[in-house]
């Protein structure tokens, strides 16, 4: 495996973002990269600034239905954990291969916030109808994920 990947994630069947990171360690079940904020210019959530000069250290599970993105400053201030619940993830020539389903978490750096995000877009994703086994698998990722950051561990227990 290269020391560079391509992450790709996609959603409803199309590409939402491409964009190259460093490869950090591969287990064989959990592959981390780390990549600077890809997106153009600043994305303000209200609760986080997502903007140029941030660098996320990105943890992506073949076996589990979720990613979880550690987020920091340049200076290397963190800022906290935004989770996406996707399908698990696959490698192929390079290229980590990543389907977001919709839920997202959001947490705090001091982790006295968890935000459960996006819910109403996978209600009207229709998942549930089209492939309701996913759809649950989801709805149980997000749980365990808001489970896991609102324990004494936090989700620093996933990532260790």
């Amino acid at each position: 495996m290269t020391d560079r990947l391509t992450v790709t994630l996609t959603k409803a069947g199309r590409t939402k973002i491409r964009y190259p990171a460093e490869l950090v360690a591969d287990t064989g079940t959990r592959i981390t990269v780390r990549a600077p904020w890809a997106a153009p210019g600043v994305r303000d959530f209200g609760f986080v600034r997502f903007e140029p000069g941030d660098v996320f250290t990105e943890h992506f599970w073949r076996d589990r239905w979720y990613a979880v993105k550690e987020v920091r400053t340049g200076e290397g201030v963190l800022k906290g954990w935004y989770c996406d619940v996707t399908r698990p993830a696959s490698v192929q020539d390079g290229v980590i291969l990543i389907e977001d389903l919709d839920l997202d978490l959001w947490v705090s750096a001091d982790g006295s916030t968890v935000l459960r995000l996006d819910e109403d877009e996978f209600a009207e994703s229709g998942l549930a109808d089209t492939d309701p086994e996913a759809a649950a698998e989801a709805v149980r990722a997000l749980d365990a994920l808001d489970a896991q950051a609102r324990s004494t561990a936090g989700l620093s227990a996933l990532l260790a």
